[in-house]
């Protein structure tokens, strides 16, 4: 009888764990279930996430540090319900027709997808270098909003934008933004700053995409750019020799030069040269002081990123420090900079569509460290200083 009991206990037991599995399988199809043919992939980009559930999407920004939790926002079709969970994220429509940014990359990366016409309001107007953009500006289509830090948030809720898009990192400071939360504007951060590879700054664009409905053309100007940058990469990275470079200035007694994770340090290695401090970990910059540079300095064949403004040259660069003339690449006149591009108004377009253009700015470097891979190349953002 006791051997019947278990035996019918066993039975039931079985057949609910079949029914619970089935029910966690139904509910995990339904929360895949997509109504987006159009979907991208994230292959690079490690700042940010998309997933596509039925008529909204869930973007995930990240933090530099991979230990904290990542904010989150809706981007719920126009029109729709929100859906159950997340409490806590903020919610888009979309497709976004206004926005706010607080960067020139911002612009860029509006640009890239030929949706810059969304853009109602810019942080510092004077640093844009698009002319389509300034054309814009003129003629009062998008007004100065104010600094990231300090943004004109009664101006903001006034103009009730679709979108504010910021800097910096998720979670930083959060509580400044509170009135225009309250005020139905979603803040949502461009943390592309944390990317150590140039595919991986670019892929942003994937971003924008999600925000405007434009997988499509997104998903086919990433793969040009991915398959053009891999395929320059291929035939300047095996090179032999690999001729010495460094990047940057001596400011204010510090020598700030990129770590072996920060992007330019990848575009080093990716166009062929060989890049003193390629083993330093971490991404962002290394702050040293010019006695430690001086004697890589003295030997490095070139000379890169020198300098900022459009009038620099070498004569007015060796004027800063008697002994940059000491350098090799000096003597050699092989010091190069990213200011081929640059307005009036000291704009960079290094800086805003350079981000969106990385093949472009990988052509720039192979052609000047390796000029015979392509000789027919006419440099785009970068020049050598006259």
């Amino acid at each position: 009888m006791m051997n019947k009991t278990w035996v019918v206990l066993l039975v039931f037991l079985l057949l609910q764990a079949c029914d619970s599995g089935q029910k966690s399988q139904g509910k995990k199809e339904t929360a895949n279930k997509s109504s987006y043919k159009e979907q991208s992939e994230i292959r690079h980009a490690k700042g940010f996430n998309v997933q596509y559930f039925d008529q909204y999407k869930i973007v995930t920004i990240n933090s530099a540090d991979s230990t904290a939790a990542g904010e989150k926002f809706i981007l719920l079709e126009k029109g729709r319900s929100r859906p159950e969970g997340y409490p806590d994220a903020q919610v888009i429509q979309i497709p976004v027709t206004s926005m706010v940014g607080t960067s020139s990359m911002h612009t860029g990366l509006l640009e890239a997808l030929g949706s810059a016409d969304i853009l109602t309001g810019l942080s510092g107007l004077q640093y844009v270098y698009s002319s389509s953009v300034q054309r814009r500006i003129k003629a009062g289509k998008i007004v100065e909003v104010g600094k990231d830090n300090g943004l004109n948030q009664e101006k903001l809720i006034e103009m009730h934008p679709d979108l504010v898009m910021t800097v910096g990192s998720p979670g930083t400071k959060v509580d400044r933004f509170n009135a225009l939360r309250e005020a139905g504007i979603p803040v949502l951060t461009n943390s592309e700053w944390v990317e150590t590879t140039p595919l991986a700054r670019c892929e942003w664009i994937k971003l924008a995409a999600a925000l405007l409905n434009k997988e499509k053309e997104a998903n086919a100007i990433f793969g040009k750019i991915e398959r053009d940058y891999n395929r320059l990469a291929r035939l300047a990275r095996t090179t032999d020799p690999r001729p010495t470079v460094i990047s940057g200035l001596n400011t204010k007694d510090v020598w700030f030069l990129p770590r072996g994770d920060n992007y330019m340090a990848q575009f080093f290695e990716d166009a062929g040269a060989s890049y003193y401090w390629a083993d330093t970990k971490g991404g962002g910059s290394l702050s040293l002081n010019f006695e430690s540079v001086y004697p890589i300095a003295l030997k490095a064949q070139y000379w890169v990123n020198v300098g900022f403004s459009k009038n620099d040259t070498r004569r007015s660069i060796l004027a800063q420090d008697s002994r940059y003339a000491d350098f090799a690449a000096a003597k050699s006149r092989k010091m190069y900079s990213y200011n081929a591009r640059v307005n009036a108004s000291g704009a960079h377009d290094f800086f805003e569509s350079g981000a969106f253009n990385p093949h472009t700015v990988l052509a720039d470097l192979i052609h000047i460290f390796h000029p015979e891979l392509l000789p027919g190349h006419q440099l785009v953002y970068y020049k050598q200083l006259p």
